[in-house]
């Protein structure tokens, strides 16, 4: 009775651990990018699965791609994101390896942060690169301007594990105009070499849960209206 009764403890402080881990890695991320080789395919599929129909997000000009937005939280958000057919193909390739995806796919995420500068230099003190801190802009359909500084995604670290980090300033955050309806509970990644993977993120104050896998896969568990889905 006894011993049941401490291996029954011994799993809820673990299980209470796992839940301290989650709820702090989880309100770190500030997006998760899906991408998509189909924009509207992308949309009708995460609205088949989790039941909630993405808000039309707007144009990267420039880069030729577009995205589609669901909120997550009060500031975070799922970005659906593909090619935009109104635009030429852009004179590099695009982002998130979009070119040659034949499925949709969890690529990376985004992190918060409001100090880029200065988590970049700390970081190459590691040995991380991020590469230089950029700034982007894109306007809503219904006309507002959103702009952020940001590290380069096209910077992938381990697989895309590593998130690049994002600082909106004092534009509206982009999940306060998404779809309502879904919760990000869960977020996880596997890889071949999850030791490496971990120090990495560890190094930059980041505890996503990273186990042993044939292939890298970032993992999140999102509620909706159909119940939890888990996307990778």
């Amino acid at each position: 009775m006894y011993a049941v009764a401490a291996c029954v403890l011994a799993m809820a402080m673990s299980d209470g651990r796992a839940g301290e881990a989650q709820e702090g890695i989880l309100s770190t991320v500030d997006h998760l990018v899906y991408a998509v080789p189909d924009l509207q395919a992308g949309i009708d599929h995460i609205d088949k699965v989790l039941g909630v129909r993405a808000t039309p997000g707007g144009q990267h000009p420039g880069v030729g791609t577009r995205n589609a937005l669901v909120s997550l939280g009060s500031a975070t958000y799922l970005e659906i994101i593909g090619p935009d057919p109104d635009q030429p193909s852009p004179a590099q390739s695009r982002t998130f390896g979009i070119d040659s995806l034949k499925a949709p796919k969890l690529v990376t995420w985004a992190a918060k942060s409001s100090s880029l500068e200065s988590l970049v230099r700390e970081a190459a003190s590691h040995g991380i690169t991020f590469g230089p801190v950029g700034a982007g802009s894109r306007r809503t359909p219904g006309g507002t301007l959103l702009q952020w500084r940001y590290t380069s995604p096209r910077t992938v670290i381990a697989d895309g594990l590593v998130p690049f980090f994002i600082d909106w300033g004092t534009t509206p955050h982009p999940a306060s105009m998404a779809a309502k309806g879904a919760t990000l509970v869960g977020l996880r990644a596997e890889h071949p070499d999850a030791d490496r993977v971990r120090e990495t993120l560890k190094q930059l104050g980041l505890d996503l849960p990273v186990t042993t896998g044939p292939n890298p896969a970032l993992i999140a568990s999102v509620q909706g209206p159909r119940g939890t889905i888990e996307l990778r």
